[in-house]
């Protein structure tokens, strides 16, 4: 039976989706309703600073793990084979760097939003640029997570596209205003699980229904669908170990390191220690993610062999071929075409939750609070509240605009990621590793980054210059006429500056992060390099130190940053315990350590311990 005639969803299908929207917004209701009841910014926004690693690590799965990747990585392996495996390499560096760099460092100061990093070190100009660039970055983004599970309902049982659009995003606004940021994590806990149950059950079905395992393996291999490694340095070829593999660790640590939505949670962890540990328990559950992507975007070509039926749904984007996948596999089977469509909305709801919430924050300390410092704990609950559903509004206008774009929502975000994440990353590794940027290198490289990105991106969507040539919609592949596309392939390149915008996108993050640092290094020295002791304390992580180890300490001490950040204070008392001593050891205040009260408040429990290199 064709799936596209067949688009409705049984009783229970109903059942288990609509159970799936009670749980989360009852898991809000909770929060609301219990504890501190969301009275206060410090529990609204950052969880009161009480989550342990499980949870936290569960929701930066569920963070990144979005509905965009559950169709969108299986497209890409059905139509390009399994390059696009080899991200997974990426993960080791993107998870470890931000777990002993990004986290010690921004934990001990204690702070809600990344971006109060950004005046400590800079200037409040540099932190409302990184704030309003982060804004602009997550807007977009969230428009291409809310229309993504839309799509597949609508796909699925004929419901009117714009009518779930509505529901998604009205869902995720009303549980996390009610229940702040934790519940947005325990509802990360809850739609992970959903999320891999399935997944699990349609690849289940799928090989199953295909012939079995072997069956499976036979298809596509035949099918030149598998992989191997590809180590063509081209950085304009669209999936090869480097571009993946290297590009792909600033396309991480653009999310991992320096993103707020995940920051946020790491703040809100009881202890550095439990932080970094949700960090490294995020590894093994992407790699599973990924590997469960990989595997369903497989079964799918050994069901179709390539072929597209996606207009049957009425789509002309290669997306719906996942969904058309799922319909046919689960079909006659009650309740598991409720399970997969629960689970796109469980990956949509954490991701979109987790933006909200990470919105309201930034907004709050970065462009309000600064503004009335005066203002009641009360008061500010409130319009920490009245962001977060005003952000949801606006994401579902965004959600039209993805509508009209004609890519793959994979590479829709990737892009998106790398062309405003990687201007953000660089601007905290700016401040982060080179003692002697100031502000208005910060300022003028974040803009370069911005221009240089958006320059590349914008030319590679008029020119259609990243796009890849489709493999072959067979089983079985005839050696010579692969080897002769390929040959096609190679002779059609592009060249001048056609070139130029072919530049895969998963170098979008490092060559904008590249440019940051660059820019904002040269116009540093220029106006006038900062000195080692005019940066507050605690901000500069002294990176050139430890490279440069084989140098003696004052050649070191000449030319780079060489305080050392010494282990955080444990918290025995639990997580209000965070008050650390006002001062030195010997109660005297360095003029750093003044100029950190001045930017912040309560400076008594974000002043970081530091210690001088003997």
């Amino acid at each position: 039976m064709d799936p596209s005639n067949q688009k409705h969803f049984s009783a229970v299908d109903y059942v288990v989706f609509a159970l799936l929207l009670a749980a989360s917004v009852g898991i809000g209701l909770y929060y609301a309703l219990s504890g501190g009841r969301q009275r206060t910014t410090q529990e609204f926004l950052m969880a009161d600073r009480s989550m342990r690693c499980l949870p936290v690590s569960l929701s930066l799965i569920a963070s990144f793990q979005s509905a965009v990747a559950i169709i969108g990585v299986p497209a890409e392996i059905y139509t390009h084979g399994t390059q696009y495996w080899f991200i997974g390499c990426a993960y080791i560096l993107g998870l470890l760097i931000p777990a002993h760099v990004f986290i010690p460092l921004l934990y001990r100061l204690k702070l809600s939003s990344a971006y109060q990093y950004l005046e400590l070190r800079f200037s409040k100009v540099v932190r409302i640029c990184g704030t309003l660039t982060f804004i602009f970055q997550m807007v977009i983004y969230m428009g291409v997570c809310v229309y993504t599970p839309a799509f597949a309902l609508n796909a699925a049982t004929g419901f009117q596209l714009w009518g779930t659009v509505l529901i998604t995003g009205l869902v995720c606004t009303l549980y996390t205003t009610l229940g702040g940021l934790k519940a947005v994590i325990w509802t990360d806990v809850f739609q992970t699980l959903v999320m891999f149950a399935g997944q699990i059950a349609v690849i289940i079905v799928g090989v199953e229904r295909t012939g079995g395992m072997s069956e499976v393996w036979r298809k596509v291999k035949e099918g030149n669908r598998l992989s191997g490694l590809d180590l063509n340095p081209d950085p304009t070829e669209r999936h090869t170990f480097w571009t993946l593999g290297v590009g792909g660790v600033f396309l991480m640590l653009s999310l991992y390191g320096v993103n707020q939505a995940q920051v946020q949670r790491y703040l809100s962890a009881r202890t550095e220690k439990e932080a970094v540990k949700s960090c490294y328990m995020v590894f093994p559950s992407l790699q599973l993610a990924l590997g469960l992507s990989c595997i369903m975007g497989l079964v799918m070509f050994a069901r179709y062999c390539g072929e597209d039926f996606s207009e049957k749904l009425g789509s002309s984007s290669r997306d719906a071929m996942v969904i058309y996948f799922v319909m046919d596999m689960l079909q006659g089977l009650p309740g598991l075409p409720g399970l997969f469509v629960a689970c796109l909305f469980s990956a949509a709801l954490s991701t979109i939750s987790s933006a909200f919430n990470s919105l309201a924050t930034v907004t709050m300390e970065d462009l309000i609070k600064p503004h009335f410092p005066s203002m009641s704990e009360e008061r500010a609950t409130l319009v920490s509240k009245a962001l977060a559903t005003s952000y949801g509004l606006l994401c579902l206008a965004m959600a039209y605009l993805t509508h009209l774009m004609g890519d793959s929502v994979l590479l829709v975000a990737l892009k998106i990621f790398g062309m405003v994440g990687g201007p953000i990353l660089g601007l905290f590794c700016l401040g982060m590793f080179f003692p002697w940027a100031n502000s208005k290198g910060a300022v003028a490289g974040l803009g370069a980054g911005l221009v240089g990105a958006f320059w590349v991106g914008i030319g590679s969507i008029v020119t259609r210059s990243s796009g890849a040539k489709r493999l072959p919609p067979s089983c079985h592949i005839n050696t010579t006429a692969a080897f002769q596309t390929a040959i096609g392939n190679v002779t059609s390149r592009p060249t001048g500056l056609h070139r130029f915008y072919s530049l895969s996108y998963m170098w979008y993050a490092g060559f904008s992060c590249l440019i940051v640092i660059l820019v904002g290094l040269t116009v540093s020295f220029l106006t006038g390099p900062m000195k080692e002791g005019e940066a507050t304390p605690g901000t500069v992580y002294p990176l050139l130190g430890k490279l440069l180890f084989f140098l003696p300490k004052h050649r070191k001490k000449n030319v780079c940053c060489v305080t050392p950040l010494r282990p955080a204070i444990p918290s025995p008392q639990g997580p209000h315990s965070h008050k650390e001593s006002n001062g030195t050891a010997s109660g005297q205040h360095t003029p750093s350590q003044q100029q950190t009260e001045r930017l912040l408040p309560d400076a008594d429990s974000r002043v970081i311990e530091y210690e001088t290199a003997v």
